[in-house]
């Protein structure tokens, strides 16, 4: 079987970050990106909990679809199996740095959350009880201090 695309990555060098994961066509038109959040550096870093992996994730999927000029171009917003991070797919053909704004928007409006995790209830979430709200906000706010407000070409394109 032939491996995928984010599998020849090199984890080992790559760096917390937004990245390009793939684009998906319609005959020759780019109708999605799928963008790569890398919040921790892979097998260097301790992993990111459920608890708090879940957290972002409802905050994060709520934010972008209640964003005035987002909610039409965002797909999807979700976890990585491995814990370092998040996939997001918006509508087009787009750029890292195309999308720098919008997740200093997110990951900010992240660190300041302040009240009930959106959809964290036992009719909207099929574990809504593993939860850390203090832990999400932490990281989410290291990202953002410490890898969006200081971006380099290295966090935007993958590593060869």
């Amino acid at each position: 079987m032939e491996k995928i695309e984010s599998f020849k990555v090199n984890h080992e060098l790559l760096k917390r970050g937004i990245y390009v994961s793939r684009k998906d066509y319609d005959g020759d038109k780019v109708i999605a990106t799928t963008f790569d959040i890398r919040i921790k550096e892979p097998n260097r870093e301790p992993v990111l909990n459920i608890a708090e992996l879940h957290t972002i994730e409802h905050l994060g999927a709520t934010f972008l679809r209640n964003h005035p000029i987002y909610k039409d171009k965002t797909i999807y917003f979700g976890p990585m199996g491995c814990r370092t991070g998040f996939y997001v797919i918006f509508k087009g053909d787009l750029k890292s740095t195309d999308i720098v704004d919008i997740m200093k928007e997110m990951f900010k409006f992240m660190a300041d959350y302040e009240g009930d995790i959106p959809g964290a209830d036992p009719k909207s979430c099929g574990n809504y009880l593993d939860q850390n709200l203090p832990m999400a906000k932490y990281e989410a706010n290291k990202f953002y201090n410490e890898v969006l407000l200081n971006l380099k070409e290295e966090n935007l394109i993958y590593p060869n």
